[in-house]
């Protein structure tokens, strides 16, 4: 069954800012109380999917969340109209505006967990939600992803979606982040890698002692069992919990998969040894699995979290190579630039790369993987998919000027308590929504 490779890129929103919210991620703590430039950070990810289009790649568009979530600052005891509840969050509690304003569902590998009908008992795609329980700022977000996902996948026939996992720590989980797929191509059947950063109910199992692990083993099993994957297509590895401490806080930020190799460091999982032979004994292709090491000594921890090689895309190419899709801090880290240059001349599918300049997504902790969801689609599931959100010409043109029209080229923290921002926010979101024909996704209360 011939399949397809498909990825729908986060849209950045019109209140992109570093808050710094988001504690073990060093890029976003780096960078807290920078001025963010919301329209270039848009400008910047609508090229690299009108790029990946243009090589003739399945590319689709995201929208992004409503910002502020003047529900949530309700919820917590703010009253009054949108601008009064900002007035008076803005005074009493920054923190939580901050927290509200957050345009952190732009990184769409942390959208939800996605496993194609190959990998499915009853042949359908499978969505569940990442909960995010580990950031309150991010915790806001699985309702309306839900909703997302099924405006852009809306025929029951083919498609199903489940509710977020519960919201106690028990289950954090953080979406395809930590999830990758293995197979001879995207038309077979894979074996579904999930990795966890801890457990919550086996104590037996050490975690991280720095940062948090915001991925969980109960979390993993439970996606698993709800898309309903056969048990010899799921298989669960430990991150390493020294890396994690050092500002690793997903497994796509230190290991990322597509088809037939994995690119990972040496000390991207627990005692790799045994977790890289057990993906090895567990693939279940016919092709050979290419599993490719980064040694320390070529790019340490350290320059893998400041350039995000590893949260670079991998994407299969119509000769059968691959593509690395890199962000610019790789070009230009020598370590990194030098081993990607090893790398292309290795006996493995991953020949050439292209360089993105993502600098205002980087600067807040997400790279090129960050930015896409990636689902494998037959041609017939395909055809199901709105139409609307999937990347043409005319729909990039359309997103610019939608994008010019609407995004402020400086965002400060004083910006945050402008009531306006949230006029034009709502405004924007009103527009985009006939643009990418997503009903009734936004509800305003104006």
């Amino acid at each position: 069954m011939a399949s397809l490779e498909v990825n729908f890129d986060g849209l950045v929103g019109p209140t992109h800012n570093y808050a710094g919210l988001s504690y073990g991620n060093v890029a976003s703590l780096n960078n807290a109380d920078a001025v963010s430039n919301p329209k270039q950070a848009a400008l910047q990810g609508l090229a690299k999917m009108k790029a990946m289009h243009d090589m003739g790649l399945k590319q689709g568009v995201f929208a992004p969340h409503a910002r502020p979530d003047v529900d949530a600052l309700r919820r917590l005891g703010f009253t009054g109209n949108d601008s009064q509840v900002i007035n008076k969050a803005a005074k009493e509690s920054p923190v939580l505006l901050r927290a509200v304003y957050s345009a952190s569902a732009m990184w769409t590998a942390n959208a939800a967990t996605v496993s194609p009908s190959l990998d499915t008992q009853d042949n359908k795609v499978h969505f569940t939600a990442a909960n995010l329980n580990n950031k309150y700022h991010r915790s806001l977000e699985p309702q309306t992803t839900t909703a997302l996902l099924k405006a852009m996948f809306n025929n029951n026939d083919y498609f199903v979606h489940h509710t977020h996992l519960p919201e106690q720590p028990f289950f954090g989980d953080e979406g395809a982040a930590n999830h990758t797929r293995l197979c001879d191509s995207h038309g077979s059947k894979g074996l579904e890698l999930f990795v966890y950063g801890a457990s919550s109910l086996n104590n037996s199992i050490q975690g991280p002692k720095k940062y948090p692990a915001r991925q969980t083993l109960e979390a993993s099993q439970a996606i698993a069992r709800l898309h309903h994957i056969n048990h010899s297509q799921a298989i669960y590895i430990q991150q390493n919990p020294e890396v994690i401490d050092q500002g690793v806080f997903h497994n796509d930020v230190i290991a990322v998969g597509n088809e037939n190799v994995l690119l990972c460091h040496e000390q991207a999982f627990l005692d790799q040894p045994s977790a890289l032979d057990k993906i090895n004994r567990a693939y279940i292709g016919d092709k050979p699995l290419h599993i490719v090491e980064v040694p320390t000594q070529s790019v340490s921890v350290e320059d893998a979290v400041k350039s995000y090689l590893f949260n670079s895309q991998l994407v299969s190419l119509e000769d059968g190579s691959m593509m690395l899709v890199a962000p610019e801090e790789c070009k230009n880290n020598s370590n990194v630039s030098q081993y990607i240059e090893s790398l292309l001349s290795m006996n493995n599918p991953v020949n050439t790369v292209k360089f993105f300049d993502l600098r205002q997504s980087m600067q807040n902790g997400g790279g090129p993987a960050c930015l896409r969801l990636r689902v494998a689609l037959t041609e017939q599931e395909l055809a199901q998919v709105n139409p609307e959100v999937m990347m043409s010409d005319d729909k990039f043109s359309t997103l610019i000027t939608w994008v010019d029209k609407h995004y402020r080229d400086k965002l400060t923290d004083n910006d945050l308590a402008d009531p306006q921002l949230i006029v034009e926010t709502q405004t924007a979101l009103d527009e985009l929504t006939h643009i990418l024909a997503l009903g009734s996704v936004y509800q305003f209360q104006r």
